[in-house]
């Protein structure tokens, strides 16, 4: 009966996933973001001699907010230009199968590495002021590949039967493409791209409290990122997240798990001259060339990048044996703030986890 019902509901995930991917237009912007969400498999240690591999399948779409224009800034990396109300963003799609491994060096310090792939695709309407009327033209950006490899470094401080507490520390290596062009043949913006360009530092912290035994267990788990600038010029704000949950074991083989989310990044910054597109008042110069503001090249914040999210997370996780286990997450936005740029809608989040036994270490219980 029971891998029936598991049969039925892996079927049931992936038809949704394909579903949901056909139904959402495969239209993007400037701006990108990805669903996080806490799966204590990623973020615990494995026992010495043992390796945990997650495949986290992620679908990120992005929309305008209500009472949002969605114009903002180009970002132009060629004649490193930043231009002031040049975009008019439509939507983005996001979707990452990412790769990760654990691996327990002692029952108290272990290796993690995370690589993503991404395919992302890309509409808005690009040069307001200078085609069309004024209207712009509509420009096209679709890519996919592999992303940033991270790898972390990860010491348990608190091991004990109820409780853990993991510290890590980690690097981002700029593996994934930086410089792909879109349907103009210009460079594509920084943060539609798929790698940020430049090596980044990770720090992290989670914590796992059996409140009930084998029962109920609450977790948190905090991360900072900072990444370096890139040859372009261009250097990806900082990155906070806060994330809190409950996991709950309603029969061995369900576990239901409800967490809260909050990602802060803090504003882009750009090596670059500052111009402004046309407006009607520069006629007759209009529709015509952006205006110079200042030509002299500088560090310059970029003002639609930046956001504050918000979000709650149901989930569930099926434990088809000790050694595998499949999961499914639906994050929820609460409250988003976005600097008029696009906001991340309802994203979805399902995966598997698969433990080896490579230099014959005990198999664990699954755990979220």
């Amino acid at each position: 009966m029971l891998p029936r019902i598991i049969h039925g509901l892996v079927l049931f995930l992936i038809v949704m996933g394909l579903n949901v991917s056909m139904a959402l237009r495969a239209e993007a912007a400037c701006g990108s973001v990805s669903c996080f969400v806490v799966i204590g498999s990623q973020q615990q240690i494995p026992q010495k001699g043992l390796l945990t591999m997650n495949i986290v399948y992620g679908l990120t779409p992005q929309r305008l907010l209500g009472g949002t224009s969605g114009v903002i800034p180009a970002v132009d990396q060629d004649q490193r230009q930043l231009i002031l109300d040049h975009h008019k963003e439509v939507r983005t799609i996001t979707q990452t199968a990412t790769l990760d491994l654990n691996y327990g060096l002692t029952d108290q310090f272990g290796i993690e590495v995370t690589l993503p792939y991404l395919a992302r695709t890309h509409h808005h309407q690009d040069g307001l002021g200078e085609a069309n009327g004024g209207d712009g033209t509509p420009i096209g950006f679709s890519d996919n590949g592999i992303g940033d490899l991270r790898i972390t470094a990860k010491y348990n401080v608190l091991p004990t039967l109820r409780s853990t507490v993991v510290t890590g520390f980690g690097v981002e290596l700029p593996t994934g493409k930086y410089n792909s062009r879109d349907t103009s043949n210009l460079v594509m913006e920084a943060p539609a791209q798929l790698g940020r360009g430049q090596a980044g530092l990770i720090g992290s912290v989670y914590q796992a409290y059996e409140l009930i035994p084998h029962r109920l267990n609450q977790f948190s788990f905090a991360s900072y990122r900072h990444t370096f600038r890139n040859n372009a010029g261009y250097q990806f704000g900082d990155e906070y997240l806060l994330n809190a949950g409950f996991n709950l074991v309603t029969v061995p083989w369900l576990v239901l798990t409800s967490q809260v989310n909050y990602r802060y990044l803090t504003h882009d910054n750009m090596s670059a001259s500052l111009w402004r597109s046309a407006v009607p008042s520069d006629a007759p110069d209009y529709p015509g060339e952006p205006v110079a503001l200042d030509r002299l090249i500088r560090d310059r914040r970029v003002p639609s990048t930046g956001s504050t999210y918000l979000a709650y997370t149901p989930g569930f996780q099926i434990n088809v044996n000790d050694t595998t286990s499949f999961y499914f997450f639906s994050q929820i936005p609460v409250a988003r703030d976005a600097n008029n740029n696009l906001a991340q809608e309802v994203s979805f989040t399902f995966g598997l986890t698969k433990y080896f036994q490579p230099f014959g270490a005990t198999s664990p219980s699954p755990q979220s």
